[in-house]
């Protein structure tokens, strides 16, 4: 039985995924979540979860870095992204950071129940009206790079990297993952030398460049 989970914080939007898949593929277990520490706890919870729907923008996600972190700390998990931004470049990106397809939230119920089966058999999925435009959209040296050195980062790792983007210190780093200081150090003596990056701040621009602004929640001005 193939076991499915919904990363949104719009409800609506939540329950139309969940029925699309469930007609799309009648026996798949479904669960839900509102934000990326959500979808992360999970995944550790759940090994058995085959495919993530996960909103590009929603708690804890503001673009490409909860792609990067599924991939990185669930590399067996198909990832389906989510969002109202349905620009070429964006889907792009997202293809080269890993995600299995790319949904945008104007996609009808038959679009949601075709790119479920694709995706659960293991193919790519795109929605017809994009397919030509992203085919035509080069992928950024910088991203293929970026993705490149982030998959070379262990789990853990990627964790470290996680806290180190927010601010935190080693000892904070070493009490949130329950381990020694010692430890967070030599993590982040590997992640400086995977990244090529020389400090703590770089390290940290790492995740924001994949920061992305949400095109539905922008105010005209």
């Amino acid at each position: 039985m193939p076991s499915l989970l919904i990363a949104d914080d719009h409800p609506l939007f939540r329950a139309a995924l969940r029925q699309a898949a469930i007609d799309a593929v009648p026996d798949t277990n479904v669960a839900e979540t509102d934000s990326l520490d959500g979808v992360l706890a999970a995944l550790e919870a759940d090994p058995g979860i085959d495919l993530v729907l996960l909103d590009l923008h929603m708690p804890g996600n503001h673009g490409l870095a909860g792609l990067a972190a599924v991939r990185a700390q669930h590399p067996e998990v198909a990832v389906v992204v989510v969002s109202a931004n349905d620009d070429p470049r964006v889907v792009r990106r997202a293809l080269d950071h890993g995600a299995a397809g790319y949904l945008p939230k104007s996609s009808g119920l038959e679009e949601l129940r075709d790119a479920v089966r694709a995706v659960l058999a293991c193919e790519q999925w795109l929605p017809a009206s994009l397919r030509a435009a992203v085919a035509r959209t080069q992928s950024s040296s910088s991203d293929t790079n970026l993705a490149s050195r982030l998959a070379s980062l262990s789990p853990q790792q990627f964790r470290v990297l996680t806290y180190v983007a927010q601010g935190l210190l080693n000892k904070q780093i070493a009490d949130r993952l329950d381990v020694q200081e010692r430890t967070v150090k030599a993590h982040l003596s590997a992640i400086f030398e995977r990244l090529g990056v020389r400090n703590r701040t770089q390290a940290g621009v790492i995740l924001r460049e994949l920061e992305l602004s949400d095109p539905s929640r922008q105010v005209a001005g």
